[in-house]
C-alpha cells in the first residue's frame, strides 16, 4: 500500500530550537519546543509573472562608503547589484571577495537538486519482508525498515507504517528487525565546530526522523527535575529508548555528548534545570534512532519484534508498506522558507548520488555541486564545502552569486520558490507596501550575515544582488565557545541586516 502524505509544517519545532540556546554563562532552561503540526493550507506561492521593464539602467550617486562606514559593521563587506535584464551592473564593492556564503549557499542547492533529481521527485521509505512471509500473523523472516533519503520524514509517518502493518496481520517477526540506511553516507554531523546541543547540526543518513532530531523534556516540581526523550508527533508520544539523558551537578557546559556502542549518552547541567522545559538535541545514530521509534510504534499495536540492527540489507524483497514524501518543488519551498540544513544536505547528497557520483562526504558532494554551477551556470566562484552553507570552510564571490541568480531568474524557477523578504521601517516592523518588494535567501552564522536574491522597486527595473558580511577575526574568536549565541553576535547581525536594508532601498530608489 502506497501512502503520499502531506509535509508537515516545522514553524513550531523551528521556532523553539531558535529560541533555545542557552548562553556561556547561564544556565537557563530553554524556551519549550513542541511538536510539528500539520502543514498550514495556502502555504505554496505562485511563480512570478513577468516584469514589464521601463526606464534606462540608473546607478546609485555617491554616497556607498559613507553607507558603510555609518553602518558600524566590523570585519568585511561585499556586495553587488545587477540590472536582471541586461546584466549590466548597478553598484558593487569588492565583489570578487571570498565569504561565507551561509544559507544563501540553499539557493545553489535549490536548483542543483531540481535539474538533476526533478521536480516531482519524491522520496519513498519502505518497509520490506526478505527471507519469508507472513504466515498466521508471523513473519518467518527479516523485517527491513529501508530509507530512501527523505529528509522531512517524521513520526506520524512512522506511525503509517505500524498501522499499515498491522492491517496486514502482522503480529511478530521471527527473524531480524533490520534498518537499512545505506541510501545515502552516513555523516555524524554537518559542521564539527557547532556547539554540541545545535539541533540544525544533525547527523544525516539514508534514514532521518524529525530531521533527526529527539524531543527532551524535563518537568520540575518541588526543586527537583524529571528528564524525558520522545519522538513526538501531533498525534503520538513514542519513548527513545537508545538515546538516554542525566543531569549532571554542574553550570557548564551546559549539556555533554558521548556515543557509546549501544546508544548515544546526553549529559544536561542541573542548574539549567530550573523550571520545566523542552527542546529538540540533534541524532547522531538516525538508522538506530528510527528503527526505536518503529519498533516503539509496533509495540504498542500489538506486535512484537527484535530490537534493530543496522545494516545494510540486500536489495528487494516484498514490500510490505510504504509512505512518499511531498514533490520535490514542496521541500525546497520549505527549505528555503525555513532554511532547514538536514534537508538541504539530504537532496544535494541525494542529486550527487541521482547524478551518478560515490560521494562519501558532504565535501565530495559539494565538490559536485560545484562543478555543476561551473558548467550549467558560468559560476566560477563556488567553493562549497556542503549543501547548507553551515560549513565554515565555504566561500562566495557577491559576483559569482549574482551572476548565478541572473541567469535563474531568466529560467524563471527560483524566484517563485523563494521567500518573500519583509521591507521593515525604522522601529523594525514589516511594511505591507514598500516601494521594494524583495524574493531572497538569507544566511546567518556568527558574525556572517548575507542576502542574496531578486528586488523589484515599484515601475522600475528588476534588480539581482548578493551582499555578504563577515567578521572572520571575530568568528575565529568563538571557537571554543560552546553556546548557540556567543556575546556580541546579536548586535552585530542587527547590524548587517540593517545595512542590507539600507541598501536595497538605495537600489530601489535609483531603478524605480
Amino acid at each position: 500500500m502506497v501512502t503520499d502524505r502531506v509535509i508537515l509544517s516545522r514553524r513550531a519545532l523551528l521556532t523553539g530550537l531558535a529560541a533555545s540556546a542557552a548562553g556561556p554563562a547561564l544556565a537557563s532552561p530553554p524556551t519549550r519546543s513542541l511538536f510539528p503540526v500539520a502543514r498550514p493550507a495556502g502555504l505554496e506561492t505562485p511563480a512570478p509573472q513577468p516584469v514589464a521593464v521601463s526606464g534606462p539602467i540608473r546607478r546609485p550617486g555617491a554616497g556607498l562608503e559613507d553607507l558603510l562606514a555609518r553602518s558600524g559593521l566590523s570585519g568585511e563587506t561585499a556586495l553587488i547589484a545587477l540590472d536582471a535584464e541586461t546584466g549590466e551592473i548597478i553598484e558593487e564593492h569588492r565583489a570578487n571577495l571570498l565569504l561565507p556564503p551561509a544559507s544563501t549557499a540553499k539557493a545553489v542547492t535549490t536548483l542543483y537538486a531540481l535539474q538533476i533529481l526533478g521536480a516531482e521527485h519524491r522520496f519513498v521509505t519502505r518497509v520490506v519482508a526478505q527471507g519469508g512471509s507472513i504466515d498466521d500473523g508471523t513473519l518467518r523472516g527479516d523485517l527491513v525498515l529501508r530509507g530512501g533519503g527523505d529528509p522531512v520524514l517524521q513520526t506520524s509517518d512512522l506511525a503509517r507504517l505500524a498501522d499499515e502493518l498491522i492491517e496486514r496481520g502482522l503480529r511478530r517477526v521471527e527473524g531480524r528487525f533490520l534498518v537499512d540506511e545505506g541510501a545515502l553516507p552516513t555523516i555524524r554531523q554537518i559542521d564539527p565546530t557547532q556547539p554540541v546541543q545545535a539541533g540544525y547540526n544533525p547527523s544525516i543518513s539514508g534514514i532521518n526522523l524529525n530531521f533527526n532530531r529527539v524531543h527532551f523534556a524535563w518537568e520540575v516540581r518541588e526543586g527537583r527535575a524529571s528528564l524525558s526523550m520522545d519522538a513526538r508527533s501531533n498525534v503520538e508520544v513514542p519513548a527513545v529508548s537508545v538515546i538516554d539523558i542525566r543531569a549532571a551537578s554542574r553550570d557548564l557546559p551546559v549539556y555533554t555528548h558521548d556515543l557509546s556502542p549501544q546508544r548515544e549518552r546526553w549529559t544536561v547541567a542541573a542548574s539549567a534545570l530550573r523550571t520545566s522545559g523542552s527542546r529538540w538535541l540533534p541524532v547522531r545514530r538516525p538508522g538506530a534512532y528510527a528503527g526505536d521509534v518503529l519498533r516503539a510504534l509496533l509495540l504498542s499495536r500489538g506486535c512484537r519484534l527484535p530490537e534493530p540492527e543496522v545494516a545494510r540489507a540486500a536489495s528487494g524483497g516484498a514490500v510490505l508498506a510504504e509512505v512518499r514524501s511531498g514533490a520535490m518543488t514542496e521541500i525546497l519551498r520549505d527549505m528555503l522558507r525555513y532554511s532547514t540544513n538536514l534537508t538541504a544536505e539530504c537532496v544535494g547528497l541525494s542529486a550527487s548520488v541521482g547524478a551518478g557520483h560515490s560521494v562519501r562526504s558532504l565535501e565530495q558532494s559539494a565538490a559536485r555541486m560545484n562543478a555543476w554551477a561551473r558548467t550549467a551556470y558560468g559560476a566560477e566562484g563556488f567553493r562549497f564545502i556542503d549543501h547548507s552553507g553551515l560549513g565554515d570552510g565555504s566561500r562566495v564571490a557577491p559576483r559569482a552569486m549574482a551572476q548565478y541568480l541572473r541567469s535563474a531568474w531568466r529560467e524563471g524557477i527560483l524566484p517563485g520558490l523563494l521567500r518573500d523578504h519583509p521591507m521593515r521601517d525604522a522601529q523594525g516592523q514589516a511594511q505591507a507596501n514598500h516601494p521594494v518588494s524583495v524574493q531572497a535567501k538569507t544566511g546567518t552564522l556568527n558574525f556572517v550575515s548575507a542576502l542574496a536574491g531578486y528586488a523589484q522597486p515599484r515601475g522600475g527595473r528588476p534588480i539581482v544582488f548578493s551582499i555578504i558580511s563577515a567578521d572572520l577575526h571575530r568568528r575565529r574568536a568563538i571557537a571554543d565557545d560552546d553556546s548557540e549565541q556567543p556575546a556580541g553576535t546579536r548586535t552585530w547581525t542587527r547590524r548587517a541586516r540593517s545595512l542590507q536594508q539600507d541598501l536595497l532601498e538605495r537600489w530601489g530608489q535609483a531603478q524605480g
